[in-house]
């Protein structure tokens, strides 16, 4: 079956050559220039991938992202932010707030279908069951990747894509320090614009989500973090 990427961008010129071309490509798109008809769009259907303008009129599109990734059935939707902003405290902000990508208007159609892939590509691979449910801390930290779940103290904590991701790497070698780069690699490789304040972010916003069990999450400093279930 054929991909759903759902496009929010109010540039119509913009709107309809990605559409256009991402159609030839293979992908099913459904385009959207405001916000309601997109909205009213995600109220009944589920794409596979969203392309979000950040320049919208009477919208903020760093908004609308912090929105999907705080709805549990629409958190790990990926989201890849077209903007004609280029300075690195606008991009980090759009990924500290879960987006997976970032690509800066003018691009080359031809770089965002590899951006599309890519990001689809990670996709896949994360939701893929790899392990089985991990019981850790004694039964108060339960991660189950088939599912997408996690449960702390034998209740559900909602994680962005990115938060998950990073807590089954954490977790996949317990008193094994990660360096901010080994992180960035692991979870998006090269293929995106990233700088070590993002991770620190996550790793902020994952331990608010871990509640009494965030003092696991620890920091080296200088050098990246572990999980070990000592408190620091």
């Amino acid at each position: 079956m054929s991909r759903t990427i759902a496009i929010l961008d109010d540039e119509e010129d913009i709107l309809k050559l990605v559409q256009t071309n991402l159609s030839r490509a293979g992908y099913r798109v459904e385009a959207f220039s405001n916000p309601g008809s997109f909205f009213r769009y995600l109220e009944r259907h589920r794409p596979d991938l969203i392309l979000l303008d950040l320049m919208l009129p009477g919208s903020d599109g760093l908004e609308i992202c912090r929105w999907l990734k705080s709805q549990p059935e629409r958190a790990d939707i990926p989201i890849i932010m077209l903007t004609a902003r280029s300075q690195e405290a606008d991009r980090v902000t759009g990924l500290e707030m879960g987006a997976d990508d970032y690509v800066t208007k003018p691009f080359s159609l031809r770089e965002l279908e590899a951006r599309i892939k890519a990001v689809l590509r990670r996709r896949d691979k994360s939701l893929t069951p790899e392990t089985s449910e991990k019981n850790l801390a004694g039964g108060k930290l339960i991660i189950r990747p088939e599912k997408f779940e996690v449960l702390v103290m034998g209740k559900p904590v909602e994680l962005t894509l990115s938060e998950f991701r990073i807590l089954e790497l954490l977790t996949s070698r317990p008193g094994r320090v990660f360096t901010r780069d080994e992180i960035l690699d692991r979870l998006w490789g090269q293929e995106k614009v990233v700088i070590h304040r993002t991770v620190d972010v996550h790793i902020r916003h994952l331990r608010e989500k871990l509640g009494p069990l965030a003092a696991f999450i620890h920091s080296v400093r200088g050098v990246g973090y572990k999980y070990e279930e000592v408190k620091a």
